[in-house]
């Protein structure tokens, strides 16, 4: 079994990084597996090319039908609102792309790292590379779709032709929050025009991710907290909690809607993610309320009720929360939030080429 598990880990390696040390043995099956996926994408460029210029929309990833067609609905709307280019997508996600490979909920499908792209377009010698984050946040995640444009701009495995590397242009779209002001305030006001009628029925609780303090990186999870108070210039029934920001679970969104004097009604659950995935079905519209005795609930050492959904926990708390008032669907899922992200992508195509050197990260 601990063999078995140190193939896999390392496969997921490969998958994520593409290391040159997953290649070292050709008789090694690891080695044979890297390059079937290498050749698996470079295939589909090659015969998928129509253009000199391509987009990589890069998300974390999912295993649920729901967000599959909701990557799929992104793909389209790139292609149709940037017909010189062509539109690829790819997972981040090593533990998503081996699920999604395996079938887990839906029929297999393949969803390949970012690197085996970058490495195809290198090959079919694209003239210009643009890398788009599906990121809400410009967190932990967000990093590493910048650190793998510089591991393949610095020719980190040593097998990308100098002249190619000198003239290619490499442009990077940032995630949606990118920016504290006009993101925050623009996805702030497009949600209110979406939501703003459930709003004036009650609480709309929108449930993002989050990074725990020591993986907030450049100390993106205030984004939350500024979305919470761009939204509550339009009502203050809006609220922004997450499943993983400490100071931010449920228990504390619940703490802040006790503070405003909201102790009863509905209230609304909205995944603030790209998509409707396992987050959203399970940790804020699953059934789970394994953490409630019959009387009350036990929090954790960080003040979260863990094994309760959002539904449940609201329920229990003594508001009206359950599947009527949940609004599932992912940010991908709603055009005029997608658009901001297709904004980014504008935005870079028009600026500078990357410079690969630095990171192109928040103030």
């Amino acid at each position: 079994m601990k063999i078995k598990s140190l193939l896999i880990a390392m496969m997921a390696i490969c998958l994520t990084m593409g290391f040159t040390s997953c290649k070292d043995d050709k008789d090694d099956p690891i080695e044979n597996n890297y390059t079937i996926y290498q050749k698996a994408v470079t295939q589909t460029v090659k015969s998928q090319k129509k253009s000199d210029k391509v987009i990589l929309l890069v998300a974390f990833g999912s295993t649920w039908e729901q967000a599959y067609n909701a990557f799929d609905a992104t793909v389209d709307a790139y292609k149709k609102a940037f017909p010189g280019y062509d539109v690829f997508l790819s997972f981040s996600s090593a533990i998503c792309i081996n699920r999604a490979a395996a079938g887990e909920n839906v029929d297999p499908r393949n969803f390949y790292a970012p690197p085996f792209w970058l490495n195809a377009f290198a090959e079919a010698e694209y003239m210009e590379i643009v890398v788009q984050s599906l990121q809400v946040i410009p967190g932990e995640e967000y990093t590493r779709v910048i650190n793998y444009i510089k591991d393949f701009a610095n020719n980190s495995n040593g097998d990308i032709s100098d002249k190619y590397l000198s003239i290619v242009d490499l442009k990077l779209g940032v995630p949606l929050l990118q920016d504290a002001e006009s993101d925050v305030n623009l996805v702030a006001s497009e949600l209110n025009k979406l939501y703003s009628k459930q709003a004036s029925e009650g609480v709309v609780a929108f449930m993002g991710h989050g990074n725990p303090d020591s993986y907030d990186t450049y100390k993106a999870n205030i984004r939350y907290t500024q979305l919470e108070e761009a939204l509550q210039q339009f009502n203050q029934n809006y609220f922004v909690g997450t499943v993983d920001m400490i100071g931010n679970f449920k228990t504390n969104v619940y703490a802040r809607m006790l503070a405003a004097g909201i102790t009863s009604g509905k209230v609304y659950c909205h995944p603030l993610m790209s998509i409707d995935g396992d987050h959203g079905h399970n940790d804020m519209a699953g059934d789970d309320d394994d953490n409630w005795d019959g009387a009350k609930f036990t929090p954790n050492d960080e003040g979260e009720v863990e094994d309760t959904s959002w539904k449940m926990y609201f329920h229990h708390m003594g508001y009206e929360c359950n599947n009527s008032t949940m609004i599932e669907k992912g940010l991908l899922e709603l055009p005029t939030i997608r658009q901001v992200w297709m904004n980014h992508t504008k935005d870079a195509i028009n600026g500078e080429p990357l410079d690969f050197y630095h990171s192109k990260n928040p103030e």
